[in-house]
């Protein structure tokens, strides 16, 4: 048996073994966390002193290429895990999830990082606006590191995931961290913790790891440091108001359990195919990962009509589930995280069935497979029914953390969603419907209650992530990154993923002003107003190391005639009256004939575009787009092309060649000075070539 060991300023300790933590497929002993305390104020100061410099020597695209490389090294090395996970009492398809939807949720920030984030450690909420009338005085917000540590308190049930899935956005923001899983699992989550070590990735101090118990750790904190919590709603609501936590203003992020649902819409019949979908998710959320996952459905919400029907074929499919040790091939259910967490969920089911009918489970000879596993923490699949949900509480108050969900009956749409409401916030909701009118009228008023919804039909069916939101592949179900995870009320009030929104959680916002100028020289991008320079050489012409921020080129003039407007249109196949109509155009608001916007564009290219090879490589994109005043036959337009904001992602070409991103501010005006249209072109520009020696 393993004593496990906490990861505590750069060293691992532990030794003597204290509580000892058994297989949840066999029963017998494993592992035991450790008995030495942990020097909680050591921990906070290695972070703080050779963590937040470690991490602030890199910028957001350096630690987003850290994190695309441990997600590989993961990756490779995930059998090591898999062994480990089979005491878990998860299957395969199970581990994938916390594993392999572990590393891809590393790789998925990495890649936003890579995608959305700039070259250094300060993030621009432009665009800037004016707060003068003359121009000399302008606001806008920035992001920056918190310069503090994240604490990072996890649920038994994704002893991988749970821990990657915060680290990756506090890593990319700049924060060190210190991971406290669940102790039942924690197990799994040390041994992801010894890879992350043991593959020299990482800078020292970016993660530190908490087997037992937090001690005084939540005492030590300070205002810029953030604590993030997974787990039961009552202990959420415990930390929320610890004493220091509060007196600080330390930022708490909860998703907590909660009992979701899913709702069967009146316009589906059993001959439909929405039907068997909705039978399918209900049951699958009951039994992937023993149905421990917070996003689980817990009440299956289905019209009186069909209920019999519904019940009929979620037994079927139940039955048909095979449960016991997850070794085995034919084995599609393993066991439950913990012994504890067995006689929870059983104690739970006891309280249900006060106010429920048993309609699976139970009493229907569950037998685990497999050798050993009558010691083994296995729970059957159980489907309870309340044929009067509206009048009891229970089965919208508690919440069995296993394969347990409840069927509902309802009359109408409405008394549907207001039992949906009675779980007082969830994290996921699905309505499964063929008819858009009524997922118009359900989605606006479920999604007060709800983190995510999802509307599943068969066209959906296909592609759908599912209700559980399924990462791609494997079979498994977990959060995709890209979506917000969290939910309101009981299921906590927080938010994590949802792409970028996870990384700025662990960043601080201030509003900026000042001059144009000033504010360029901060956020390090060209603000509108700013003094730009003019250079000799045509900005096109300089390397990406040459680019200054401000490099700026006026050109040279071009007036429009209706030779040019004919021309276009004939190109382009566009024939808008208010380009080709004399009499339309003069009775419009403009009153009279005007040039294609998109004619604009291309004639603002025209200008400035210099058309020799290199350094500037391609043009991949248009963002801010603006056609802000009508040209017209005899306007006269120039452009002003300005270096915005440079991104070095430390690529190279299939040659070898070093690459970066340019976003060019361009303006283009009329006669008069006007603005006439407004946007950023995104290029990818050429670094100086290496000299073979050095390469």
């Amino acid at each position: 048996m393993t004593t496990l060991q906490s990861y505590i300023a750069g060293r691992w300790i532990g030794r003597e073994a204290a509580q000892s933590l058994r297989s949840a497929v066999n029963g017998q002993a494993i592992a035991s966390t450790h008995a030495e305390a942990i020097d909680f104020a050591e921990a906070l100061a290695h972070a703080r002193r050779v963590g937040i410099p470690a991490l602030m020597a890199l910028d957001f695209q350096q630690r987003a290429e850290r994190l695309k490389a441990l997600a590989k090294y993961i990756a490779a090395n995930k059998e090591t895990l898999y062994a480990v996970s089979a005491h878990t009492g998860a299957t395969r398809a199970d581990g994938w999830v916390d594993i392999e939807g572990g590393a891809g949720t590393l790789a998925a920030y990495a890649g936003i990082g890579s995608n959305e984030l700039p070259s250094g450690n300060l993030v621009h909420e432009g665009p800037a606006f004016p707060l003068g009338k003359k121009g000399g005085f302008a606001g806008t917000h920035i992001l920056v590191p918190r310069g503090g540590v994240a604490v990072h308190i996890n649920a038994f049930n994704f002893p991988v995931w749970g821990l990657l899935e915060k680290f990756a956005p506090s890593f990319l923001a700049g924060m060190p961290c210190i991971g406290k899983p669940a102790t039942a699992t924690s197990y799994l989550t040390e041994a992801v913790v010894r890879l992350i070590v043991q593959s020299g990735i990482l800078p020292e101090g970016s993660l530190q790891l908490v087997i037992g118990g937090t001690g005084d750790l939540l005492d030590r904190l300070e205002g810029p440091d953030v604590v993030t919590f997974t787990g039961s709603a009552d202990t959420a609501a415990r930390l929320r108001v610890h004493p220091n936590l509060v007196r600080q203003s330390i930022p708490f992020n909860a998703e907590a359990d909660s009992l979701n649902c899913a709702i069967l819409a009146p316009d589906v019949t059993p001959d439909d195919e929405e039907f068997d979908l909705f039978v399918k998710e209900v049951a699958r959320e009951m039994t992937v990962k023993a149905g421990q996952k917070c996003t689980a459905i817990r009440r299956a919400i289905v019209p009186r009509q069909h209920l019999d029907a519904v019940a009929e074929r979620l037994r079927a499919r139940l039955a048909k589930t095979v449960v016991g040790d997850p070794s085995r091939e034919d084995v599609r259910m393993g066991a439950l995280a913990s012994h504890a967490q067995q006689a929870d969920v059983a104690e739970r089911v006891a309280e249900l069935r006060k106010g429920a009918e048993l309609v699976y489970g139970g009493g229907d000879g569950f037998s685990p497979v497999g050798e050993g596993t009558a010691e083994g923490a296995f729970f059957a699949p159980t489907l309870l029914l309340s044929r009067k949900p509206l009048e009891h509480d229970a089965v919208h108050d508690i919440e069995a953390f296993g394969p347990v969900s409840t069927l509902m009956p309802y009359e109408g749409i409405d008394e549907a969603l207001a039992l949906a409401a009675r779980g007082r916030g969830s994290l996921v909701g699905t309505l499964v419907t063929r008819d858009p009118a009524t997922a118009a009228k359900a989605i606006p008023v479920a999604a007060a209650w709800h983190g995510r919804l999802l509307v599943l039909d068969r066209e959906a069916a296909a592609e759908s992530t599912g209700h559980g939101d399924r990462l791609g592949g494997g079979g498994g179900i977990s959060p995709l990154p890209p979506l917000k995870h969290g939910g309101p009320g009981r299921a906590g009030g927080g938010e994590e993923l949802g792409g970028l929104r996870a990384v700025k959680h662990y960043l601080q916002r201030a509003a900026l002003q000042g001059s144009p100028t000033m504010l360029a020289a901060v956020t390090g991008e060209h603000v509108r107003g700013a003094k730009v320079r003019e250079t000799e050489v045509h900005p096109f012409r300089s390397h990406f190391e040459d680019l200054q921020i401000g490099d700026s080129l006026l050109t040279h003039r071009r007036t429009v005639s209706e030779a040019d407007i004919v021309a276009f249109g004939g190109l382009s196949g566009d024939y808008f009256y208010m380009h080709f109509d004399e009499i339309a155009a003069k009775e419009s608001p403009f009153g009279k004939r005007i040039a294609h916007g998109y004619f604009v564009l291309s004639a603002a290219a025209g200008l400035f575009v210099s058309p020799a090879p290199g350094p500037v490589l391609a043009n991949y994109g248009l963002d801010t787009l603006r056609f802000v005043k009508p040209v017209g036959i005899g306007d006269t337009i120039r452009a002003r092309l300005t270096c915005k904001r440079k991104i070095d992602r430390n690529r190279k070409d299939a040659n070898g060649q070093g690459q970066g991103v340019v976003a060019w501010d361009v303006e283009v005006t009329n006669q008069d000075g006007e603005l006439v249209a407004s946007y950023d072109i995104l290029t990818l520009v050429a670094k100086k070539p290496v000299p073979a020696a050095a390469a």
